[in-house]
């Protein structure tokens, strides 16, 4: 299968993930936060691992520097951080977040750009390794699942209907294909291969300063071993392939 097709497979189906936050509405309150918290720290264990058991090894076998790989690292690790700082975006993990109407809208607008740069970041990794493009993706998408989750949630409870809900978060994840797109056209211009560190900064900004301070935050008493194991599921799971490929 060719370059385009893996970008464009790949940006459909992180699109369609947004439509994951519907069972938020037939789901229990107490059964959604047994569920959610796990799974997001699984995803926060898949994205640490997929940065440095993939993506970093990946960069500095790709001729790059490694002051160059460092300095990619850092500046997707930063280019998120801005985004929090300036769009006020965060993931809420919770259908019953206290979030106000106008928070509704920045969290779209952020979850739009964040798109968009990871669709920027992970086509530049099909575009070196497909293999490695895979694996971003599966990294990122379950990031994405528990993020939906909550995000979908946080609108319906802002005032917004269901159906309005589901077509803005379906909008937003495209922007990750158009990132995809965006780095296949300019592939033959330009060198695409500090994608893969900066994807790695990326992976390490959302996996260890959002989603791992998120399960300690909401951690009870006995719950903690579970979020550990889940979190170590998700480091061993990617440190496997990498190790078996």
């Amino acid at each position: 299968m060719s370059d385009l097709a893996w970008i464009i497979i790949g940006g459909l189906l992180m699109a369609a993930i947004a439509m994951v936050g519907s069972i938020t509405l037939v789901l229990k309150e107490a059964t959604l936060q047994k569920l959610l918290l796990p799974l997001v720290a699984f995803a926060a264990g898949s994205l640490i691992g997929g940065a440095f058991f993939h993506m970093i090894p990946a960069a500095l076998s790709a001729n790059l520097a490694i002051i160059d790989v460092g300095i990619a690292v850092v500046a997707g690790f930063t280019v998120f951080f801005i985004l929090e700082q300036f769009l006020h975006w965060h993931h809420c993990h919770r259908a019953t977040a206290d979030c106000k109407q106008p928070l509704t809208y920045l969290i779209l607008v952020g979850d739009g750009l964040h798109n968009f740069l990871g669709g920027l970041a992970i086509a530049g990794t099909f575009l070196i390794d497909a293999r490695l493009g895979m694996l971003a993706w599966l990294a990122a998408a379950a990031h994405e699942v528990p993020q939906e989750l909550g995000d979908f949630g946080v609108l319906v409870h802002g005032g917004w209907s269901r159906s309005r809900a589901l077509l803005f978060n379906l909008l937003s994840g495209l922007t990750f294909l158009l990132g995809g797109l965006v780095t296949y056209s300019l592939a033959s211009r330009i060198d695409v291969s500090w994608l893969i560190p900066f994807a790695a900064g990326n992976f390490l900004y959302i996996g260890a300063s959002d989603l791992v301070p998120e399960v300690s935050r909401h951690a009870r008493p006995g719950a903690g071993i579970l979020h550990l194991v889940a979190f170590l599921l998700g480091l061993l799971l990617l440190l496997a392939t990498a190790t078996l490929t």
